[in-house]
C-alpha cells in the first residue's frame, strides 16, 4: 500500500510541476522564434523565380536580407499620445491648483474664525463695565482705558465683526 501511495504522490507532484513549467516553456519558445520570424530573405532560385522566405537560402544562392517594417498603424499616434499626456498634465495641473486654492481657503477661513472670535470675546470684555481693560502704549506702558475710549473700540470691534463675520 505505501508504494503505491508514493508513486501516486509522485505522479501529482511531476503532473504539478508540468503545469508549472510549460507555460513557462511555451513563452520561452515563443521568445525564441519572434527573433528568427522577424528574418526575411530574398534570393532568386534556379529557376528564375523570385523567392521570399523566413528560411537562409540553400547554399550558394545569393541572397539579400529584407528588412520589411510593418507600417504603423495610425500615423499620427506620436503626436496624439503627446496632446494625451500634455492634456493629462494640465489636468493634474489644475486638480493640484484647485487643491491648494482650497487648503489656502480653508486656512483663511479658520484664521477668520479665530480672528471673529477673538474680536467677540474683546467686544464682550469691553462692554463689561466692571472689568478695568488695559492696553500698551508705543513706549510699551500700561494703561487703563476709559469709558469713551472702550466705547469708541468697542464699536469699531462691532463693525469690523459685522463686515468680516457671519451670524
Amino acid at each position: 500500500m505505501s508504494l503505491i501511495r508514493f508513486l501516486r504522490s509522485r505522479h501529482r507532484t511531476a503532473a504539478h510541476a508540468l503545469q508549472r513549467g510549460l507555460p513557462l516553456a511555451a513563452i520561452a519558445l515563443l521568445a525564441a522564434a519572434l527573433p528568427a520570424a522577424a528574418a526575411l530573405y530574398k534570393w532568386t532560385d534556379a529557376n528564375g523565380r523570385v523567392v521570399y522566405s523566413d528560411q537562409p537560402p540553400p547554399p550558394g544562392a545569393k541572397a539579400e536580407p529584407v528588412n520589411a517594417a510593418p507600417p504603423p498603424a495610425n500615423a499620427n499616434a506620436v503626436r496624439e499620445l503627446a496632446e494625451q499626456e500634455a492634456e493629462l498634465k494640465k489636468r493634474q495641473q489644475d486638480r493640484a491648483k484647485q487643491a491648494d486654492d482650497e487648503a489656502k481657503a480653508r486656512a483663511d477661513a479658520g484664521k477668520r474664525s479665530a480672528s471673529c472670535a477673538s474680536a467677540r470675546a474683546q467686544v464682550q470684555a469691553l462692554g463689561e463695565s466692571q472689568r478695568v481693560v488695559y492696553r500698551y502704549n508705543e513706549k510699551g506702558e500700561r494703561y487703563a482705558l476709559d469709558a469713551a475710549t472702550r466705547q469708541k473700540e468697542q464699536a469699531e470691534l462691532s463693525r469690523w465683526i459685522a463686515a468680516n463675520c457671519a451670524r
